[in-house]
């Protein structure tokens, strides 16, 4: 999986593009725990680019949750095809993620 990493003051986008899977899933929490540790504590995740997701990619994004929420900020994700907000409802984690349409709508109510 291609990761790129911007920042915008406190807010950090981390655009996903490829498969978020076990071998994947360990770069993007550390990537969201050096985002935090760095003062973004606001982070989305743009999933628009993802083509599988399985349970390592969702444990890295309730990790990265629980990491931002600690540090006072939250994590949210943006456009995430058909296949992977199929796995979001199924888990119900599309709740807990708060799954936007766009990095700029997630973003856009801080």
């Amino acid at each position: 999986m291609e990761l790129e990493k911007t920042v915008d003051g406190q807010v950090a986008v981390l655009r996903c593009v490829g498969r978020l899977n076990m071998v994947a899933a360990p770069r993007l929490r550390a990537t969201i725990e050096q985002a935090v540790a760095d003062g973004q504590s606001r982070v989305v995740v743009d999933l628009s680019g993802v083509t599988f997701v399985d349970s390592s990619g969702l444990g890295s994004l309730i990790g990265g949750l629980k990491v931002a929420r600690t540090a006072g900020g939250d994590l949210r994700i943006a456009g995430p095809p058909e296949q992977v907000m199929t796995v979001l409802k199924l888990t119900n984690l599309d709740r807990i993620l708060g799954a936007h349409l766009t990095v700029a709508d997630a973003a856009r109510e801080w």
